[in-house]
């Protein structure tokens, strides 16, 4: 599927190819909670990083999320990159080299019409904010971390590339 996206202001566009464009996780992380607000948690879709067209590239200012794990005493930055506009700051899309083939474009910054996923995962719930209330549907499945499916395993069992 083809996905257009961009920021608020206009100033940056994009498009990228996608096989898993159902927008079914949603992440109560600290990072994207704050990064990307709205409803405490933010949702990645997946695409083909070689497809990916961007104009307005001048604007793009990219954050790397400092990180403590649990026992460390210092915190270090990630590697992955979360790219933003940096005239409104409108969070586009995540980047990591973990996935260099990958681009983790954010939902809220997709103009084209996603489908509606039949289920949700919800993750990182063990760090998601005290005033969340989290709405979990019969089918959804619910993590303290991150599960084990990938995004494209989950459009894999449930049918749904495109």
């Amino acid at each position: 599927m083809q996905l257009e996206g961009s920021c608020h202001c206009g100033a940056v566009s994009f498009s990228l190819t996608s096989a898993h464009p159902y927008p079914y996780q949603r992440c109560y992380c600290s990072i994207c909670r704050k990064t990307q607000g709205g409803g405490g948690y933010a949702i990645n879709l997946s695409g083909d990083a070689r497809s990916l067209k961007v104009r307005g590239r001048k604007h793009i200012a990219i954050y790397h999320a400092r990180l403590k794990d649990e026992g460390d005493k210092r915190a270090h930055n990630s590697t992955a990159e979360r790219h933003f506009c940096s005239v409104c700051g409108t969070g586009l899309w995540l980047f990591s080299p973990q996935w260099p083939e990958l681009i983790h474009p954010f939902a809220s910054a997709i103009d084209t019409a996603l489908p509606v996923p039949p289920e949700h995962t919800h993750l990182m719930l063990g760090s998601k904010a005290s005033w969340v209330e989290v709405e979990v549907k019969p089918k959804d499945q619910q993590f303290e971390v991150y599960p084990e499916e990938s995004i494209a395993d989950w459009h894999i069992r449930l049918g749904l590339e495109k």
